[in-house]
C-alpha cells in the first residue's frame, strides 16, 4: 500500500444499513404499479452489470416512507446473502427503498463514495468479502461485513483515482459492450439461419407430430436419492449438463446407491435429450449425448428419447427442437404455479409438432448446420476471450489503484 494511505473498517468510514423486506401479498396489493413514490429496490433489481432497474413497478408512497430505510443518492449498495452476494454492487442516482439482502453504506463526508465503491471490485474486497460468507445458502452477517476494511488515501488523491476510474471505466465497458453484441449477433446468425430452414417453402415438408417418429418415447431419468451422494462413484448428470444446447458430460453429481445394469436411466452415447423442468427461458433445451466413457445415469429432470432412424435422423430433430418456433412452442407448454420454475411433461413433448422431410435432404440440412455451428463456435470463442482479456484488464488496473501503484 502506498505511504500516506490509511486502512480503516466500513463500520469507520460510514453509515451501513440493510433494508425493509416486504410481504409478497402486502407488495402485490398495496405497493405495485403505483404512480407515485420511492423506487423500492431488492436484489433482483440490481444486474451484475451493476444497472438499478428503479422502474421495476414497485413503489413506496410518501405517506409510507417513514416505515422504510431509505438510501439517499449515491448510496453503495452491494447484496449480502445468496448467489449473488458480493457480486451485485450498485451505486444509487436517487432516493430509494430497498429491500433487507442489501446492505447499504453511506459514506462519511471526507470519504469519496465512488472511491469505496469502486473498491467494492478490486480483488482484496471480493477475496475478503468471500471469505466471510457462511451458511448453506452463502451470507456475509452485518456485523462482519462492518469489519471488512478499505484502503483510503487523503481525499484529494480519492477524487483523482475516482476521476481516473470514471474515464478508464467508461472506455472498457464500452468494448466490453461491443464484444458482448457482436457475440450476440453471432448466435443470432445461427439462430435465424437455422428458422429459416424450416421455413424454406422449396422444400416438401410433411407434418407430424414428435410422438409418431419416436422409437422410444420420452422417458423420465433418476435422481438417486442426496444420502448417496458423494465426491466419488457412478455419475448423475445434472440440468446444467443439456443447458444451452450443448451436451456437457463434465456437469454431473456422484452417487454410491445401488444401481441396476439393465435399467432404463443409463445413458448412451447419441442419445436425444431435453430438459423438463427450468426457468422458462431454459426449460425444454435440448442436447444429444457423446464423450460418454463411463457408466452415467441422466436425472429424473431430463427426458431421454430415440428417434426411428428410418424416419428421421437425431440431429435433424435435434436442430428442429431448438428452432425459434419450436422453443416459443415449448415454453409456450411449460406449466407450474412457480414463475421462475416451469415444467414440460412426456405429453407436452410427444405432442410438438414436427415438419418432416426425406432423410436424404435432412442429411445435407444437418451438414449445412453442422457446418455452419462451427463457424459460429469459432467466432464466439473469440469473442469471449474478448471479453474475458477485457475483464482482467478491469481486474489488474483495479489491483493497481488500491495497492497504490496508479
Amino acid at each position: 500500500m502506498k505511504q500516506g494511505w490509511e486502512v480503516r473498517k466500513i463500520a469507520e468510514i460510514g453509515a451501513v444499513f440493510n433494508g425493509n423486506s416486504i410481504n409478497a401479498k402486502l407488495k402485490k396489493e398495496k405497493y405495485t404499479n403505483l404512480k407515485a413514490g420511492y423506487p423500492y429496490i431488492t436484489t433482483k433489481d440490481i444486474s451484475y452489470k451493476s444497472v438499478i432497474d428503479y422502474d421495476n413497478g414497485v413503489k413506496i408512497p410518501d405517506e409510507d416512507k417513514s416505515s422504510f430505510k431509505m438510501a439517499p443518492k449515491n448510496t453503495i449498495l452491494i447484496c449480502a446473502e445468496g448467489g449473488s452476494a458480493g457480486r451485485k454492487i450498485a451505486f444509487t442516482n436517487q432516493e430509494v427503498c430497498f429491500g433487507n439482502k442489501l446492505f447499504a453504506l453511506l459514506t462519511a463526508d471526507e470519504v469519496n463514495s465512488r472511491f469505496v465503491y469502486y473498491y467494492y471490485f478490486s480483488p482484496q474486497f471480493q477475496e475478503d468479502f468471500a471469505s466471510q460468507l457462511t451458511g448453506i445458502i452463502g451470507g456475509v452477517s452485518m456485523a462482519k461485513f462492518k469489519k471488512l476494511k478499505v484502503p483510503l488515501p487523503s481525499p484529494t488523491e480519492q477524487q483523482r483515482i475516482v476521476e481516473i476510474l470514471d474515464k478508464v471505466f467508461v472506455a472498457i465497458d464500452k468494448a466490453k459492450q461491443n464484444a458482448e453484441q457482436n457475440l450476440s449477433n453471432a448466435k443470432e446468425v445461427f439462430e435465424n439461419y437455422l428458422q429459416g430452414v424450416f421455413d424454406d417453402k422449396t422444400i416438401q415438408w410433411d407434418r407430424f407430430i414428435l410422438k409418431d417418429l419416436l422409437q422410444e418415447q420420452p422417458r423420465n431419468g433418476w435422481s438417486p436419492p442426496l444420502k448417496y451422494h458423494s465426491e466419488i462413484g457412478i455419475p448423475v448428470l445434472t440440468l446444467s449438463a443439456v443447458t444451452g444446447f450443448e451436451f456437457d458430460v463434465e456437469k454431473c453429481k456422484y452417487t454410491t446407491a445401488p444401481t441396476d445394469k439393465a435399467s432404463y436411466y443409463w445413458l448412451k452415447n447419441g442419445n436425444l435429450l431435453i430438459s423438463r423442468s427450468n426457468t422458462p427461458e431454459l426449460v425444454g433445451h435440448v442436447a444429444i449425448s457423446n464423450n460418454i466413457e463411463s457408466p452415467t445415469i441422466y436425472p429424473d429432470l431430463i427426458m431421454k428419447m430415440k428417434p426411428k432412424k428410418s424416419l428421421v435422423s437425431t440431429s435433424f430433430l435435434y436442430y428442429q427442437l431448438r428452432s425459434s418456433k419450436l422453443r416459443k412452442e415449448i415454453m409456450m407448454r411449460a406449466h407450474g404455479a412457480n414463475p421462475t420454475m416451469k415444467k414440460i411433461n412426456k405429453t407436452d413433448v410427444q405432442s410438438l409438432p414436427i415438419l418432416l422431410c426425406d432423410k436424404e435432404t435432412q442429411n445435407q440440412i444437418v451438414a449445412n448446420l453442422d457446418q455452419l455451428l462451427e463457424k459460429i463456435k469459432i467466432m464466439e470463442g473469440i469473442y469471449q476471450r474478448k471479453i474475458n482479456s477485457i475483464m482482467r484488464l478491469k481486474k489488474s488496473i483495479l489491483q493497481k489503484v488500491f495497492t497504490g501503484e496508479l
